[in-house]
């Protein structure tokens, strides 16, 4: 992974990190309200020797050189039963002297003759109390350890420096501390979740994983279109570029889609298909959309396009285009119709003919894959660009059978839905038939939001401008005349407006 690969997964899972992060301190802070206070307070004593004369400053050197030496005993000292024993006893504590030991702590400051004594406790003014009586308590015992009695000083004695002062704040819990804590493994975990999610996330959310997953080019990224229904899914034939049309909001979807026809017509220069199907790897992924709004943008630019529906299982077209239904291609290639008798032209230039399925027949593998569908195809590939609704390429074989006869198949593949080892199946039946992939179309690529972010670009309302005479968008105009209908089938057809 790259680190723009680690942007965009935290940006597409940046809600679920954030979620985390924030729980992991409202969990934190929770501990700390649970968790009982403590306070802690601070005496000093210093250990002390007497020296005889105080102005001779080699006694003085010495009897600091022995309260140096005895302060490491005294450290011991301040955790004795002895001691805690005798603080229990002064202040009345109904708690064991084992109990009292482990809240007090005795330490050496370093280059120092003096032992501070640091003690934890429920409450302020116990935690004070404490801490002055352990270091009476000490003083005693360092007395009796000099001289057998616990009010007379010896040659070496302990006095105390600092009386206790009484805490204002609690010890513990540290809440800063453990919010700071509890922050930073929210973020781990937070980053954990997101790189999970990544790694075992296998649905396609990227051109770029597409392309180095399959190794076939992603040649179009269509937006999601809330809007679109069964009865209504299709571009205008002006591609939503009428500044004041109810259709204006398509605008992204025609633009989408006068892309994927520059990236299909710029496949091959010198040899651009003129047969291709339109395919997916399972139901519901959209194709029959794709093909249709792809053969109105092929016309809309001037071109003759024949659109058929070649779905001899669950046909779409015509519900799409709003034809009656009845005899289509089927019946053409059984003998029963001519395909002047079942065409449909569809706008007002009469450059887009559609075909729809006819009855279902009950072999359409064979159907599709024989000879005659073929030559149909090659006859009318002669006059018109084709583009072919195609089943599914992994419940059923049709696809991959009718894709021998085409220049190529696109397949299309939804967004967040579609994984990549169902993309790979598709793609395996294809190469197994011999047929050429011309490249990907992943549908439904979200305008905005978390899923938007694996996208180098995001669809945010009108980003388009509208130019001086109310068109948008760069749609090659269509020619004045419609072409003649020898040109198009040498037969005439049903006009659909």
């Amino acid at each position: 992974m790259e680190l723009r690969d680690y942007l965009r997964v935290f940006r597409a899972h940046w809600l679920g990190m954030v979620l985390i992060i924030v729980g992991a301190l409202v969990l934190t802070f929770g501990w700390t309200l649970l968790q009982p206070k403590v306070y802690t307070a601070d005496a000093t004593a210093i250990v002390q020797a007497r020296s005889g004369n105080g102005d001779d400053l080699g006694m003085i050197s010495v009897g600091n050189n022995i309260a140096n030496q005895r302060v490491k005993t005294y450290v011991a000292l301040g955790s004795a039963r002895v001691v805690a024993e005798r603080v229990i006893d002064e202040l009345g504590l109904d708690q064991s002297p084992e109990s009292l030991v482990s809240t007090v702590s005795v330490s050496n400051p370093i280059d120092t003759t003096s032992l501070r004594v640091s003690v934890d406790a429920g409450s302020p003014e116990k935690a004070r109390d404490i801490a002055e009586a352990w270091v009476r308590g000490m003083v005693a015992e360092v007395n009796i350890q000099e001289t057998a009695d616990a009010e007379t000083q010896g040659a070496v004695f302990l006095s105390p420096l600092d009386s206790a002062r009484l805490p204002d704040s609690p010890s513990s819990p540290n809440i800063r501390l453990a919010l700071a804590i509890g922050g930073l493994l929210g973020l781990a975990l937070a980053i954990g979740y997101g790189l999970l999610r990544y790694t075992l996330d296998r649905r396609i959310r990227s051109v770029e994983s597409v392309e180095r997953e399959t190794g076939v080019a992603v040649v179009g990224t269509v937006p999601e279109e809330k809007t679109f229904t069964a009865e209504d899914r299709l571009i205008p034939f002006d591609g939503g570029n009428s500044a004041n049309s109810a259709s204006a909001h398509l605008f992204p979807i025609a633009e989408a889609m006068r892309e994927l026809r520059t990236n299909i017509q710029f496949m091959d220069v010198d040899n651009p298909p003129r047969v291709m199907i339109v395919t997916s790897p399972l139901p519901g992924d959209g194709k029959s959309t794709i093909a249709s709004n792809l053969a109105i943008t092929l016309a809309s630019s001037g071109q003759n396009v024949a659109l058929i529906d070649g779905d001899l299982r669950r046909p779409m077209v015509d519900t799409i285009f709003g034809l009656p239904k009845g005899a289509g291609l089927s019946d053409v290639l059984a003998g029963r119709a001519q395909l002047s008798d079942v065409a449909h032209r569809i706008g007002a230039q009469g450059r887009l003919l559609v075909v729809g399925a006819g009855k279902i027949p009950p072999n359409p593998s064979e159907v599709l894959g024989s000879t005659r569908m073929k030559e149909l195809l090659e006859s009318i590939a002669k006059e018109a660009i084709v583009i072919v609704d195609a089943p599914p390429l992994v419940p059923v074989t049709d696809a991959a059978v009718l894709a021998q006869s085409a220049d190529g198949a696109i397949v299309v593949s939804t967004v967040g839905k579609t994984t990549y080892e169902v993309l790979k199946k598709a793609l395996g039946n294809l190469q197994r038939a011999g047929a050429r992939p011309l490249g990907i179309v992943l549908n439904r690529v979200p305008r905005r939001g978390a899923g938007a972010a694996y996208y180098g670009y995001q669809y945010h309302g009108d980003y388009y401008r509208a130019d001086d005479d109310g068109a948008m968008g760069d749609s090659k105009p269509e020619p004045e005349s419609p072409p003649s209908v020898e040109q198009f089938l040498r037969r005439s057809s049903h006009r659909t407006p």
